[in-house]
C-alpha cells in the first residue's frame, strides 16, 4: 500500500514545485534579474527591447513584440521592423516532470572457497526529473517608421500587434 502512494505523492510535489515559478504579468522590469520589459534608445527611431521572463520562450517573445509595438505607438510611429532578434533559454524551459529510463548489464567473475563462479544480470531503472520553469529572455532591435508597413516578414503594424497580443494582461 505504501508503494502505491509514493509515486503519486512524488508527482504531486513536483507539480507543486514547478508551479512556484511562472511568467509574471506583463509589465516593466522592476529590478536586476526581475521579470518584465526594458528598452534602450539607440537612435531617434531605433530601440533595443528586452523581455525577461520564466518559462516557455513563446510567451516571452510575444511580450517583447508587444512592448515594441507599444513603444512604437508612444513615439508617434505606425510600424516597426525587427532588425535583430535574440532568445536566451531552452526550448523546454517551461519545466515539468520528465521521466527517464535506464537499462544496464553487468557481469563478474571470481573464485571462492568452493571454486570459480560467473555472475551476470540486467537492471532497469526509472527516474523522474522535477524541474521547474527556467529563465528565458527575448531581445529585439527595432527600427520604427511612419506610413504604410513595409511588405517584409520582419516588419509589423504596431496597432495590429498591440491589438493581437495586448489581451494577455497589458
Amino acid at each position: 500500500m505504501t508503494r502505491r502512494l509514493t509515486l503519486p505523492l512524488i508527482a504531486a510535489a513536483g507539480l507543486a514545485l514547478s508551479a512556484c515559478a511562472s511568467l509574471a504579468p506583463y509589465g516593466p522590469q522592476m529590478g536586476p534579474g526581475g521579470q518584465g520589459y526594458a528598452e534602450q534608445r539607440i537612435e531617434s527611431n531605433r530601440y533595443r527591447v528586452t523581455y525577461n521572463g520564466v518559462g516557455a520562450p513563446g510567451p516571452v517573445a510575444d511580450y517583447a513584440l508587444l512592448r515594441a509595438a507599444e513603444l512604437t505607438l508612444a513615439q508617434g510611429y505606425d510600424w516597426f521592423e525587427v532588425t535583430q532578434r535574440g532568445t536566451d533559454g531552452r526550448p523546454d524551459s517551461a519545466g515539468g516532470v520528465r521521466p527517464s529510463v535506464g537499462v544496464g548489464y553487468g557481469s563478474s567473475y571470481g573464485s571462492g572457497r568452493y571454486g570459480s563462479y560467473r555472475s551476470s544480470g540486467v537492471g532497469v531503472g526509472l527516474g523522474l526529473n522535477f524541474s521547474g520553469p527556467s529563465a528565458t529572455s527575448t531581445t529585439l532591435e527595432v527600427v520604427m517608421g511612419s506610413g504604410a508597413t513595409p511588405d517584409r516578414p520582419t516588419a509589423y503594424d504596431a496597432s495590429g500587434v498591440r491589438d493581437s497580443l495586448g489581451w494577455r494582461g497589458a
